[in-house]
Parts: structure tokens; C-alpha cells; sequence
């Protein structure tokens, strides 16, 4: 009969995974700082406050370390969005609340762009071979698809919607919106980062959206 753990050991734990965690955190802001190529390992053990031996003795290497940031930015999205509960809302008020959350997060979050920015730059290869990025991804394809589907029935949406395309759709709207934002202010003369220019950006992204779900 297998013993309970003793507190020792839950002490232990519960340390580890605070340092863990504590590690991510450090590397997260060092990486969506300099990149990839740009972090040190040093800079991170600074900022986490912990000994660098402790990062190798979880994560190994940098490139590990760093794979395991971008899971964890794809953890951190996705359950704030299950909390949407976007199954209990109507079709089209869940996808007006996806594309809400996703707006919001992106500008609360700059640092997710960053590291999204610097994975691109390596082709993904950090997240090729993580099944964990996988598993944390398909929750939401296969929400989406369920709010589509349930659109589709009650004639509220069009059929043969791709849940994968919608959400690159959301995404992508607001994503090189923000990634490009300076670039965009510069060349229109307009700074797109005011409040008034986010709400109508929003209201914007919401309009295109649903207009290509919506049957008329």
C-alpha cells in the first residue's frame, strides 16, 4: 500500500515548483526582452533571485528554458480563456467575447507578442515537438468549433466555417495591429494607440468578424 507523502516532501514540492515557477517568470521577461538569442541564463538567475545551477537542474539549457516559457504563455492564455465559458453563451455573443478577451489580452500582455515574435524567428522549433503546446491548444479549437456548429444549427451562422482559420482570423486582426503599431502611427499619421482608436479598432475587428459568420 503506497505511503502519503510526508511534509517533508510536500515541502519540498511545493519548493521546487515555486522555484519553477519563479525561473519561468524571469525567463518570460528576459526573453520577450532580448529574444532568443539576446537572453542569458545569467540575467535570469539575476532576476529570479535564484543560483543558475538551478535553472540547468530543471530545465537543462537555454533552449529548453525557453520552450518551456512558450508553454506556459500558451497555458496562461487558454485557461483565462476557458473562463469565458464562451458554451454558455450564445453563438454570436461568444465569438463577440472571444474577440474581445483576445484584443484585451494582447494589449495587457505584450510580452506573449514578443515571444510569439522570437518563436516565429527560430521557425517554431521549440514548439514543433512539444505535445504540450498541442494538448493546450486543442481545448480551444474544439470550443470554437462547438460554438460553430451550434451557430450553424440555429441558423445564426453560415456552415463550413474552419474553427482553425476563424481563430487565426481573430488572432491575426489583432495581433499585427498591435506587433505593428508604431510603424502603422508613423506612416498614416495617426496614433492608432489612443483609447478612442483601440475602441474603434475593436469595434472594427468585431464588425468583420461577425460579418463573415453572421448569415445575412
Amino acid at each position: 500500500m503506497a505511503r502519503d507523502p510526508s511534509p517533508a516532501t510536500e515541502e519540498r514540492t511545493r519548493d521546487a515548483d515555486r522555484s519553477q515557477s519563479t525561473i519561468l517568470a524571469a525567463a518570460r521577461d528576459e526573453f520577450a526582452e532580448h529574444g532568443l538569442g539576446g537572453a542569458r541564463v545569467d540575467r535570469i538567475a539575476e532576476r529570479a533571485g535564484l543560483n543558475k545551477r538551478l535553472i540547468y537542474y530543471y530545465f537543462e539549457d537555454k533552449e529548453k528554458l525557453f520552450q518551456a516559457v512558450l508553454e506556459q504563455a500558451y497555458r496562461d492564455i487558454r485557461e483565462q480563456e476557458a473562463q469565458l465559458h464562451l458554451l454558455d453563451l450564445e453563438p454570436a455573443q461568444a465569438v463577440r467575447r472571444l474577440i474581445e478577451f483576445t484584443w484585451n489580452y494582447y494589449l495587457a500582455h505584450p510580452e506573449f507578442m514578443t515571444l510569439l515574435n522570437s518563436a516565429n524567428l527560430h521557425r517554431a522549433r521549440h514548439l514543433e515537438g512539444s505535445q504540450k503546446a498541442r494538448e493546450l491548444n486543442s481545448p480551444l479549437v474544439d470550443t470554437l468549433a462547438a460554438v460553430l456548429e451550434r451557430g450553424r444549427r440555429d441558423g445564426t451562422f453560415r456552415g463550413g466555417v474552419d474553427p482553425v482559420q476563424l481563430y487565426v482570423s481573430i488572432a491575426g486582426i489583432a495581433y499585427f495591429y498591435l506587433s505593428n503599431t508604431h510603424t502603422l502611427s508613423a506612416i498614416f499619421g495617426r496614433d492608432l494607440m489612443t483609447p478612442k482608436a483601440r475602441s474603434e479598432r475593436l469595434s472594427h475587428m468585431t464588425d468583420v468578424i461577425l460579418g463573415y459568420l453572421l448569415r445575412s
